[in-house]
């Protein structure tokens, strides 16, 4: 421990005194204001990489929330996670579902940067929002957010947006037609994805764009060291205000460290040097609590604990299609074609206790279907799932032909940081006569084999891209086969595809939720998955931080943020 602590000492000396040194650098603008010091410089650390500040490529976390405080789009998420008006002070849609109108806000403007004119950043115009959706559907742009649009707007034979597909009618009004309706299109445009970019900033640095950004957020950038250190300063332009008209955002800097350690990052908070932690890891986890989930005591009153229900479903998927399945993979996959099977595995899992034992209880058991706690069409009475039963497990084992003299083998695909889950669902399965053999694989190339079908059993996570149950039903619709969809297992059901098709057209919002629940019906009878548990989002702040609040998106939105 003591050449650690000594090692972690020597870096942590570096580290802070780049940070200080460098928000000295940033300093602060408004002349109203005083002088930045630690109460009003946020510290977070990153420890996944962070790849680009541009949103065309906020495909993953570390991405989404260092672009959420650059930049906005024309809808935002609310505190219920309904979509509400941002950077559009107003919005309609028509009574077919196929028009949504956009009405700006006047006087937004980006951030003051060299590439306008004198400096100073230009206001925000109908014409800038067209530029960013066809930007991130342009081919040469390489997004990974075309998806947001692509078979849902208006397009021409080829595939690209026709011309009445984004239309600024003026300086302040949008209009985007839809081919067809789908209700969750407005969950949908509070991503990312969405977020409006000048052409200035990116015709002058190309790719480069994304190391120097330029947005309207309540931050804007101001230095990027990767892998040490990325800066955001106060924007003293920013549009929005308090509800008693203070001008937003309280702090005067963000500093973002990348410390990739769990362990050191742990470390650092509980020394006072990071204001906030979002997830614990198992040896942190255990540290702080106790099993039932509750603070231990000596823990209690030195930080502030957050929990909720996260849009996240941990799960195991069982690959229905055979095309790229070879050999022993092949083998397993006929076996797992029969449906008895798939229930058997279901019903042989005590997930309580696992959650218990491994999960010091964040989370909730996988007892219904798909969808996770935290959205509204969830319900355990309307879609029930599958409980511990271990003799049922057995009785649907002896009917697809498996016995302790010709037991079922499989082999689970993971990582390495869900060994520890595989391992206590292999005695599981042991105890009904299954034997299962857990493969460890790269992040990476536990990705590809997934994507391309090369693997018959395998252990995922769905977080969700908008708040909305569709993007959970997606998984199982077949025209979303992966690899360039989402639907991992090629489920492939009639009458699901139809209920889906049918629900995404739906404004009805009783009738889309009894929609979802009946094909989340279908996705437990059918079992091309395995529902472990839903998530909980875990936060850890330190006591002087106000204004941090949890949702189940699990966004890190800083513009109210201050610290006492």
């Amino acid at each position: 421990m003591a050449p650690f602590l000594a090692r972690w000492a020597g870096f942590s000396a570096k580290w802070f005194g780049l940070s200080a040194g460098l928000l000295t650098l940033a300093g602060c603008h408004d002349a109203t204001r005083p002088a930045a010091d630690e109460r009003r410089v946020f510290r977070y650390n990153q420890p996944e990489a962070l790849s680009s500040l541009d949103p065309a490529f906020a495909r993953n976390q570390a991405n989404w929330w260092a672009v959420n405080q650059l930049y906005n789009g024309l809808v935002e998420l609310d505190s219920t996670l309904l979509p509400a008006p941002a950077l559009a002070r107003r919005y309609s849609i028509s009574p077919d579902g196929r028009l949504y109108t956009f009405v700006l806000r006047r006087g937004v403007r980006f951030h003051d940067s060299d590439v306008f004119a004198g400096g100073k950043g230009r206001e925000v115009k109908a014409a800038d929002f067209v530029y960013s959706f066809k930007r991130i559907l342009d081919a040469a742009t390489a997004s990974t957010g075309g998806w947001i649009f692509r078979g849902k707007i208006l397009e021409k034979p080829d595939g690209s947006p026709s011309d009445t597909a984004f239309v600024a009618a003026n300086d302040s009004t949008l209009r985007i037609h839809l081919k067809e309706p789908f209700v969750p299109f407005l969950g949908i445009l509070t991503m990312p994805y969405a977020y409006v970019v000048p052409h200035e900033a990116v015709e002058k640095y190309g790719k480069d764009f994304r190391e120097h950004p330029v947005g309207t957020g309540p931050f804007r950038f101001k230095l990027w060291d990767e892998g040490n250190v990325l800066l955001y300063e106060r924007n003293p332009d920013y549009w929005r205000s308090d509800e008693k008209g203070r001008p937003l955002p309280y702090l005067d800097a963000v500093a973002i460290s990348f410390l990739p350690d769990r362990k050191t990052e742990f470390l650092t908070f509980m020394q006072g040097k990071l204001d906030f932690l979002s997830g614990i890891r198992a040896g942190s986890r255990d540290l702080i609590m106790y099993p039932d989930g509750n603070i231990r005591e000596d823990f209690k009153g030195k930080f502030t604990v957050q929990k909720v229900p996260y849009l996240n479903t941990e799960y195991l998927g069982i690959q229905l299609d055979s095309a790229n399945l070879t050999g022993e993979q092949a083998v397993q996959g006929r076996a797992l074609r029969d449906k008895r099977v798939r229930q058997a595995l279901n019903y042989a899992l005590n997930k309580p206790e696992m959650l218990t034992y491994l999960l010091n209880r964040v989370g909730s058991p996988g007892t219904s279907g798909f969808v996770p706690k935290a959205l509204p069409s969830f319900s355990e009475k309307e879609v029930p799932g599958y409980t511990y039963q271990p003799q049922k497990a057995r009785q649907l084992l002896r009917a697809a032909g498996y016995s302790p003299q010709r037991p079922l083998r499989l082999r689970l695909s993971t990582v390495l940081e869900r060994k520890e889950i595989g391992e206590y669902l292999q005695k599981q399965w042991a105890d009904v006569g299954v034997q299962v053999q857990i493969d460890i694989n790269q992040s990476a190339a536990q990705q590809d084999l997934v994507d391309n079908g090369r693997v018959a059993f395998f252990a995922k996570s769905w977080l969700g891209d908008y708040p909305d149950a569709e993007n959970y039903l997606a998984l199982f619709y077949s025209p979303n086969f992966s690899p360039a969809g989402p639907d991992k297992t090629h489920f492939k059901n009639a009458q699901y595809d139809k209920l889906y098709d049918e629900a995404r057209r739906t404004q009805d919002v009783a009738k889309r939720t009894a929609l979802y629940q009946a094909m989340d019906r279908i996705v437990v009878e059918e079992s091309p998955v395995i529902s472990l548990y839903y998530d909980e989002v875990v936060r850890l702040t330190q006591n002087n931080v106000r204004g941090l609040t949890p949702n189940p998106m699990n966004t890190l939105l800083l513009e109210r943020v201050h610290k006492d």
